[in-house]
């Protein structure tokens, strides 16, 4: 195995655990409705289906952090240790849902469900938008500069310097907004697609949640519409690389749509993606009756987020493009770890398939039996 394979290996798995956490999305999804319930009885059923995953959305949003940080270290020192107010707001707003999610059902709760509510409807939201903000700077780039010699500087050995903002302004870029606002929809009409499938209850309640579903949905293809038209027409920058290091970086015009059009199998992924999200909440909105929407929403968007990183890391493509110093833009050659380490870590990822197979398992065995409006009265197990 070559250093490049393994690169190419890593932002592969990389590409796949991300694919991961943007279908998992659909909790924080289902958590922004709940201050727009109408009654109690509906609140608490979106509640407990969502309660039932939200383990899964933080585990793997973790593990995608934690495979970046082993396999492209540069990356995260640059992103996670520059953009920090962005990545603060994220990781809070992750941590008001476990929070919540922990004491809100409690007994001798003195600030009332209300209130954890509230914290996971802000994590829904607030959640999405600005992991949408986090991968658009895939493609639009960000405020930083890499002076990898700095680090033999012992009075101030930092590597990657940030904009004096630290990350505020990549949140208020309306091209990354368009992004994230497109995430938060997708992400609810899963949700709805999901409780479709997951409650057994009352036509009212299935009406209404076909009802988000095609709202939702229409929001979230207007936007993510946007953001192809953005990706397909913006200039990315084409690198030239000897194996280690940047030799130069070149801005190239519609850089993304050539990368589509010279990679079949990531355009390919992207189309039967689409399609797929497309046929989910058509057929669930307009059948009388169709519970299983969520996974042909779900395994598209898989398809859709795998391919958007393709195309953002591979084609000698700068993958977190830097806007004020081009030669400081990351790729998977100049930002991963050392050959040994990959190759390490190589051999550990051959555990992935089984805690894969162990994760469906687990998500088969709490979802065979639906959740009710009954169960939520007569149970004292629950959020």
């Amino acid at each position: 195995m070559t250093l490049e394979y393994l690169q190419n290996y890593w932002w592969l798995l990389s590409s796949v655990l991300g694919g991961l956490l943007v279908f998992l999305l659909f909790v924080q999804g289902g958590q922004s409705m709940l201050l727009g319930c109408r009654d109690n009885s509906s609140r608490e059923l979106i509640v407990n289906s969502m309660g039932r995953k939200w383990e899964l959305t933080f585990t793997t949003l973790v593990v995608f952090g934690g495979a970046m940080f082993a396999s492209f270290p540069l990356f995260y020192s640059t992103s996670f240790g520059g953009a920090y107010w962005l990545w603060m707001l994220i990781l809070f707003s992750f941590i008001l849902q476990a929070v919540s999610y922990e004491y809100r059902g409690k007994r001798g709760n003195i600030y009332g469900t209300r209130t954890y509510d509230i914290f996971l409807f802000v994590n829904g939201c607030v959640g999405c938008v600005l992991l949408g903000v986090a991968v658009s700077m895939f493609f639009f780039g960000a405020h930083f500069t890499v002076a990898k010699g700095n680090l033999l500087d012992t009075a101030s050995p930092v590597i990657s310097t940030w904009a004096p903002t630290h990350g505020f302004e990549a949140i208020f870029d309306w091209k990354n907004l368009v992004l994230g606002i497109a995430v938060l929809f997708l992400a609810r009409t899963q949700a709805s697609l999901y409780m479709m499938n997951n409650i057994v209850s009352d036509q009212r309640f299935f009406e209404e949640l076909k009802r988000r579903a095609l709202i939702n949905g229409c929001i979230f293809v207007v936007f993510f519409l946007g953001f192809m038209a953005l990706l397909l027409t913006c200039t990315g920058y084409e690198v030239v690389s000897d194996g280690t290091s940047t030799v130069s970086v070149e801005p190239e015009s519609f850089k993304y749509f050539h990368n589509y059009l010279s990679m079949w199998w990531a355009l390919s992924a992207l189309l039967i993606g689409v399609v797929m999200v497309l046929f989910g909440i058509g057929r669930s909105v307009f059948s009388r009756h169709y519970t299983g929407g969520i996974w042909w929403s779900g395994i598209g968007t898989f398809l859709v987020v795998c391919s958007l990183l393709w195309v953002a890391g591979y084609g000698q493509t700068a993958f977190y493009p830097s806007i004020d110093d081009p030669m400081s833009s990351l790729t998977i050659r100049n930002s991963s770890s050392s050959e040994f380490t990959l190759e390490v870590m190589s051999w550990v990822s051959v555990l992935v398939p089984f805690v894969l197979a162990y994760i469906a398992y687990v998500w088969h065995s709490m979802d065979r039996k639906k959740l009710t409006p009954s169960e939520m009265e007569s149970t004292d197990h629950k959020y």
